[in-house]
């Protein structure tokens, strides 16, 4: 990345890239279908801001030919396997967590994304919430779906390797894998996973917190609705999205952020929470919220 553009949230590492720590979530631009020119400028948009890591997968609809048509060399893409579309089922997602679905998946995005190779793949499990949980013969043994994984990467089709959805025993069964980085529900409000984060930051791995501002499941806390947080936001003229990224930012240095939108205001408000500083008074009265983790399943 040249000098001159701008790093939001600084620098950390991830896929042996450095990255700026505020990158963008594809998921929200299948809300773009009908309007692709105004997804491509979202995108455009994101890397004028310094946005360089952007986060997709096949099964977020329109999202990956956006990509390929707006984003260039020199952005690292990762895309996640573990589940497909399922349009015709109650839920528009089904899982596909067996070996052959998994190389079937990571096919698809290649040929969406156009490209030879995805910079950074994660294997989102489903041992446990947010989200559908594993049953039948979706529930498939870690190691198994390790071993498709880390062939894929030695035929070239992926460069790195994560995991998503993991406890602290999954990480440690992945860890020999070569993995990069995890990504799991996390944010002010939900840090159940914090043993993890301190193992993925000595050991050098980057913590992408999906739900970074809780998530849309009923009984998941909403960080922009806690009374702290709404205080944070007055006193620093910010909005409580901000402030809630802002202390992801903080909190440990391997954090990278994909909030993810489909406006052009919101994206310029997320970039811009990366260079919100909160000081250490805001800090402890946020670092004081108690958690309120939990495993929320979608039925």
């Amino acid at each position: 990345m040249p000098s001159s553009t701008p790093t939001p949230g600084g620098t950390a590492e991830v896929a042996g890239r450095t990255v700026a720590r505020v990158g963008y979530g594809a998921m929200q631009l299948e809300r773009l279908h009908d309007d692709r020119a105004a997804g491509r400028a979202v995108l455009r948009r994101a890397l004028e801001l310094g946005v360089d890591h952007i986060d997709t997968a096949e099964f977020y609809g329109v999202a990956n030919e956006l990509i390929r048509d707006a984003v260039g060399d020199g952005v690292l893409v990762a895309s996640k396997v573990g589940a497909t579309p399922n349009a015709d089922g109650p839920l528009p997602l089904r899982l596909a967590q067996r070996p052959e679905e998994l190389r079937a998946d990571v096919e698809a995005n290649l040929s969406s994304l156009g490209l030879e190779q995805i910079a950074l793949v994660n294997l989102r499990r489903a041992d446990r919430g947010p989200g559908l949980i594993a049953e039948g013969d979706q529930r498939v043994d870690l190691d198994d779906q390790l071993a498709t994984m880390i062939a894929l990467r030695d035929e070239g089709k992926i460069g790195s390797l994560g995991i998503s959805n993991v406890g602290l025993d999954e990480l440690l069964r992945a860890l020999p894998a070569g993995i990069t980085c995890v990504q799991n529900a996390y944010s002010l409000l939900s840090r159940g996973d914090e043993e993890l984060l301190r193992l993925c930051r000595a050991e050098g791995l980057a913590w992408v917190p999906y739900f970074p501002l809780g998530g849309p499941f009923a009984g998941m806390p909403k960080v922009t609705e806690e009374p702290a947080v709404l205080d944070a936001a007055r006193a620093l003229d910010a909005t409580p999205a901000q402030i809630g990224l802002a202390w992801l930012l903080q909190h440990e240095p391997n954090v990278l952020l994909i909030p993810g939108t489909a406006t052009l205001s919101h994206l310029e408000e997320n970039v811009a929470a990366g260079s919100i500083v909160l000081d250490e008074q805001t800090v402890a009265a946020l670092d004081a919220i108690p958690s309120r983790s939990g495993d929320i399943v979608v039925d």
